[in-house]
């Protein structure tokens, strides 16, 4: 394991453009076993998980074409595809669920374990897949592992889910766009990389009404065509650049074409005292004033809460917090979506941090902290080690966060970038 070495108490000042967005790439890379046709995706960040599943789609005999350089790909997948490589799905990573609806269209059957993980986040339910695809005709075995059979092409079908599943959502679409009618999924995500992957169906010839809401209704097509896509900018990563640049007394500037997902995002960051200037196609941190705005009810605490996008996003939870330990006021986070995913508070305090966890859903930070540097352990989250170097960069002195490595899952230069905006931080391998 690596860990990441930081020298805070430097201001970062300049202009840089996010990476493209890790959670709609994988659902996008997917979705191209849709097609025997070539699709070009640009704009990708290059990541581990996007290697992985290239590597998956060499094994099957599809072409691919990528220059991690400039972020573009193309790939094109056989008729026939490996049917033994099929079954070897790369389970660790979390992304191999979405693999599940278009390896199991092209290749009839599909058998797994059910070990697929790729982050500390608590248990996630694999149910709401198998069942999608159960629910559209495919037939499930279970002994040592889960068996799927889908014997042609599937019908539309109307589902309700039990809630709104990013990943489930994503499922749905792919599977929907080569049913044969009509599908409705009530309850559906909304979230930005779910609208992505939509549009990108859309293009490759299925009908879609309701993306970015909760009613998704999609009109399947019996081809799919190929198609060219860019990945949208991560909005995790932008909001991530503006919290390090306003913590260390800079001024950044994030170019990015999706400041129109961004207002929501900005105001909960506004109440940690963080200001911002937008202007067409950038947001630009300005200033801290470390003030919490309090609550017009005299006797509440600030809060901000995590929910199912249009809410503020789980993912942007732990960066909010890197911001709030330097902050004058408390302020309550409350993640709705992960239990179990505010455990690594306990590291804050080595930084001189006084929290509070009152639930694996809520986080208590006090205001008024003596921050000082330190070392301290990062769990396999990738969002917590950034909320870790948001910390200790806005703290004078050389901090250590050990085990780093997750966070190449999601920002693979954001190190470099960092350092060309002047940051003190660099790679080192672990004791």
């Amino acid at each position: 394991m690596t860990d990441l070495i930081i020298n805070g108490g430097v201001p970062l000042n300049g202009t840089i453009k996010p990476s493209g967005n890790k959670n709609a790439v994988l659902p996008m890379l997917c979705a191209s076993l849709l097609t025997e046709e070539p699709v070009t995706l640009t704009n990708v960040p290059a990541i581990t998980d996007v290697t992985k599943i290239l590597d998956y789609f060499r094994s099957l005999g599809s072409k691919v074409d990528y220059s991690p350089e400039d972020g573009t790909l193309t790939v094109q997948h056989p008729h026939e595809p490996a049917r033994e490589a099929a079954r070897n799905l790369p389970l660790g990573i979390r992304s191999a669920v979405l693999l599940l609806a278009p390896v199991l269209f092209r290749a009839g059957h599909l058998g797994f374990d059910v070990d697929a993980k790729g982050c500390a986040l608590g248990i996630r339910e694999i149910d709401p897949h198998i069942n999608c695809l159960a629910t559209f005709g495919a037939s499930v075995s279970q002994d040592t592992g889960i068996d799927l059979t889908l014997p042609g092409r599937p019908e539309a079908q109307a589902i309700w889910a039990e809630y709104a599943s990013v990943t489930a959502t994503e499922t749905f679409a792919m599977i929907a766009a080569i049913a044969k009618g009509r599908s409705v999924l009530t309850n559906a995500a909304s979230e930005p990389h779910v609208q992505a992957l939509c549009r990108m169906l859309a293009d490759m010839g299925a009908t879609i009404e309701g993306e970015g809401t909760s009613r998704l209704t999609i009109e399947g097509s019996d081809h799919l065509g190929g198609t060219t896509q860019a990945v949208p900018d991560d909005h995790h990563e932008v909001a991530t650049f503006l919290a390090f640049g306003g913590v260390t007394g800079g001024r950044i500037t994030v170019k990015t074409d999706i400041v129109p997902e961004m207002p929501l995002i900005l105001d909960q960051f506004g109440k940690l005292g963080l200001q911002f200037e937008q202007a067409p196609g950038e947001v630009t941190v300005t200033g801290w004033t470390r003030e919490v705005t309090p609550p017009l009810t005299a006797q509440m605490t600030a809060k901000i809460e995590a929910a199912p996008w249009p809410y503020f996003p789980a993912d942007l939870l732990p960066q909010a917090i890197g911001v709030a330990v330097g902050c004058k006021g408390d302020v309550l986070f409350w993640n709705k979506v992960y239990e179990g995913a505010l455990g690594w508070s306990s590291e804050l305090a080595k930084f001189g941090v006084r929290a509070h966890l009152s639930d694996p859903h809520r986080l208590l930070i006090f205001g008024g902290n003596r921050l000082r540097p330190a070392e301290v352990e990062a769990p396999y989250i990738i969002r917590v080690v950034v909320a870790l170097a948001i910390a200790a960069m806005q703290i004078e002195g050389r901090s250590r966060i050990l085990k780093a490595d997750p966070l190449r899952r999601a920002h693979p230069n954001l190190i470099e970038n960092l350092t060309a905006l002047g940051a003190d931080i660099r790679w080192e391998e672990g004791k």
